[in-house]
């Protein structure tokens, strides 16, 4: 059996051929962790620590996935978001730091505004992380979560009862509705989805033509109808949400998008045009990733 220690500089090691040094040794610790249950400075202390025999066999079969490139996420089937574990798959992108900036922004918005009952729709929910996480903190939330998968809806499900601890169940979780359809589908979404005070999404938004510039982990793992649109009509879903937001936003409403900073100022203009008020918001590198569409009044 291998101590942890030797656990971690094979695993670090294997991995370099596919991640810089710093990349492998995050992600060889994070698998260890799964692997383990003991954090970095906890293994540190006991390095010498032989793995079980369970361990060891988790260890051996389940880095071999890491080493054809998967990402640590979908082998240990969990990624953080807002404070809280969620269960991921290869049915739901990836949760990623930058989307907690655009949840906790709906979040300031909100508590500002003062809703007594915030009616929020998730266009493209996936895994549920934002839904779920804007049901956690906001006061009394009533989510509609909407996706074209339905296996990605099954994991937000499974998330749903996952994620929320006994005291944020006590909001009632049956407020959490999930509509399984084609947002595109102008029609459908008309008859299927009500009025909101926020319409909140990210969308699919990187053109098909950037995927030979992505790391493989990305395009050959994460779902592709959750990250591309066509070449030639890369603000589809944004195009979308607006005219959605025209017939959907109750007064005051508000749409909250995740954007390509490639084309921020294209999806600001796109707005505006359509009679919103628009702000763009940098994400935590200094980018335009994130959009607030008011509509305007008279």
């Amino acid at each position: 059996m291998l101590t942890y220690s030797e656990a971690f500089y094979e695993l670090k090691e294997k991995l370099q051929p596919l991640y810089d040094e710093g990349e492998a040794a995050a992600i060889a610790h994070m698998f260890l962790e799964s692997v383990t249950g003991l954090n970095k400075m906890d293994r540190l202390t006991k390095k010498d620590m032989k793995f079980s025999k369970r361990q060891q066999e988790i260890y051996d079969n389940k880095s071999q996935e890491l080493l054809t490139g998967k990402p640590i996420q979908y082998v240990t089937s969990s990624a953080w978001f807002m404070g809280r574990e969620f269960l991921v798959n290869e049915h739901v992108l990836i949760p990623r730091p930058e989307t907690e900036e655009l949840v906790q922004w709906v979040i300031d918005d909100c508590n500002e505004k003062g809703i007594e009952k915030v009616r929020v729709a998730d266009i493209g929910a996936g895994s549920g992380c934002i839904s779920i996480s804007l049901f956690r903190f906001l006061e009394h939330p009533v989510m509609t979560c909407v996706d074209i998968s339905k296996e990605a809806l099954n994991v937000l499900q499974t998330n749903i009862e996952w994620v929320l601890n006994e005291d944020e169940k006590n909001k009632h979780p049956e407020n959490i509705r999930i509509v399984p359809l084609d947002f595109l589908n102008e029609a459908v979404r008309n008859k299927e989805l009500g009025r909101y005070d926020i319409i909140v999404s990210n969308p699919p938004y990187i053109p098909k033509s950037e995927k030979k510039k992505m790391h493989a982990n990305v395009t050959k793992f994460e779902p592709q109808i959750a990250l591309f649109v066509p070449d030639n009509d890369p603000l589809v879903f944004y195009k979308a949400l607006s005219a959605f937001g025209k017939e959907h936003l109750r007064e005051d409403g508000a749409v909250f998008c995740e954007l390509d900073a490639a084309h921020a100022e294209e999806c600001k203009a796109l707005f505006e045009a359509e009679g919103y008020a628009v702000v763009l918001k940098e994400d935590m590198h200094g980018k335009l990733r994130m959009l607030k569409a008011k509509l305007l009044v008279g």
